[in-house]
């Protein structure tokens, strides 16, 4: 493995790189973001194979407190990204988890105009997907508990189809 660990290393930067910078500028978001996440996690086991084979150099660096200024220069640039996170999680996260609990709270007489369409048209639907909706004065968490089902499938269940 010796033989491999640096190469492959260099290989799984390499595609870390492109998915993240995909990401960045959000191309094909879809597409990318599992590949990098996952790709990230595989990328651990040849970095520790790279570790062991160049422990010798990396004892070096350490005795000569080398590594010391990169690994606190990067721990410094990577807080902010990280407080930033963790304020955002504190203001409920993302919005469209926030603006889906909001839709599956609405009645369907409140929601039908903003998916551009009736009550009648929305419970009709609900119906014919199997969904015990019985009126307009419903929301769709309570049609959700009486169908046995969560209240975002019911949501699915309605939102139009997206245009690719």
């Amino acid at each position: 493995m010796h033989r491999y660990a640096t190469p492959l290393t260099t290989g799984f930067f390499i595609v870390s790189t492109i998915s993240g910078v995909a990401l960045f500028f959000h191309w094909q978001s879809g597409l990318f973001h599992s590949m990098h996440v996952w790709l990230s996690m595989v990328w651990l086991l040849p970095f520790v194979f790279h570790v062991w084979k160049n422990w010798n150099s990396l004892l070096g660096y350490i005795r000569r407190k080398t590594l010391v200024i990169p690994v606190v220069f990067s721990i410094v640039v990577a807080l902010p990204f990280a407080y930033a996170g963790a304020k955002n999680q504190r203001r409920g996260g993302n919005p469209a988890f926030q603006a889906a609990a909001v839709m599956t709270q609405a009645r369907v007489a409140d929601l039908a105009p903003v998916l551009k369409t009736t009550p009648d048209a929305l419970i009709t639907a609900l119906k014919s997907k199997g969904y015990q909706a019985e009126s307009a004065d419903q929301t769709l968490s309570a049609i959700a508990e009486t169908s046995g089902k969560r209240a975002v499938e019911v949501l699915a269940a309605v939102l139009p189809a997206r245009k690719r």
